[in-house]
């Protein structure tokens, strides 16, 4: 009974936070349209997203590891295993600028939808090539303002939490744009909201900021190269946090900073 009772509850605090942001969000997309890094729409995403931390009772997550000194001065394309439809949600506690990157599909939902659009993320239709490159030239105008980019590379939640194969497409990116990768890993939000599942399950989680991997003077042919690289960093720092156990630490630790 009482998990039945937090998981309705949990509904309706997130839907209540949906329609209560649609009006400031619509109002920023409105009056900063112009921008070409959407970087004050993207911040009331992730105030968004961390107000569904903070009044969901049954998540608690942290962040952990070194903020990159220079991430306000210059872009990063920002990578991260993929767990959970919580990812997001514990990904906006990461104390910088940046816009995601998601399924074209979840643009179509109503209230989550909107919201993405409004925060300015950037819709990827999976397979049709017109969209993959609309995608990277959004990415691309973006790094160009200044601005981080958001990937999953695996392209879709691990069913089970292992760690999937990653797709190329962040990587390209960074090489063509000599941008550095910056790897987060997360874990133990499968526990939160496991694919397949609709419900809401108690959990703590943790997002591990890694060291980035730069990216000046290699070419499209060391894609392979810096994309198992990247992989083999996330699959080290999950399989030492998946030793750990979970979190024990409570919301908003380690240097989580309040939204600007």
């Amino acid at each position: 009974m009482r998990r039945v009772a937090l998981g309705l509850f949990c509904y309706l605090q997130f839907f209540l936070l949906a329609v209560v942001f649609l009006l400031p969000m619509g109002l920023v997309a409105l009056f900063a349209r112009r921008d070409p890094g959407r970087r004050l729409r993207g911040r009331w995403m992730r105030r968004f997203g961390r107000a569904v931390d903070v009044l969901n009772p049954l998540w608690r997550f942290r962040v952990e590891g070194p903020r990159p000194a220079d991430i306000d001065s210059r872009p990063f394309v920002v990578v991260s295993n993929h767990q959970s439809s919580a990812d997001p949600f514990l990904l906006s506690l990461l104390p910088w600028d940046m816009r995601w990157v998601a399924k074209v599909e979840l643009f179509k939902k109503p209230l989550v939808g909107w919201l993405l659009h409004l925060g300015g993320d950037i819709p990827l239709q999976r397979g049709e090539r017109a969209s993959v490159e609309a995608m990277m030239a959004q990415c691309r105008a973006t790094l160009a303002a200044g601005v981080s980019v958001m990937f999953f590379p695996e392209g879709t939640r691990s069913p089970d939490g292992r760690l999937q194969a990653f797709k190329d497409g962040a990587f390209q990116l960074a090489i063509e744009t000599a941008t550095p990768v910056l790897p987060v890993v997360v874990h133990g939000t499968r526990a939160c909201r496991p694919k397949g599942n609709l419900w809401f399950g108690e959990a703590s989680a943790v997002a591990r900021v890694l060291e980035p991997v730069p990216t000046a003077g290699l070419t499209l042919a060391d894609v392979p190269q810096l994309k198992a690289r990247v992989r083999e960093q996330i699959a080290a720092a999950l399989a030492e946090l998946e030793a750990r156990g979970a979190p024990s630490a409570g919301k908003l630790q380690s240097f989580v900073v309040s939204p600007r």
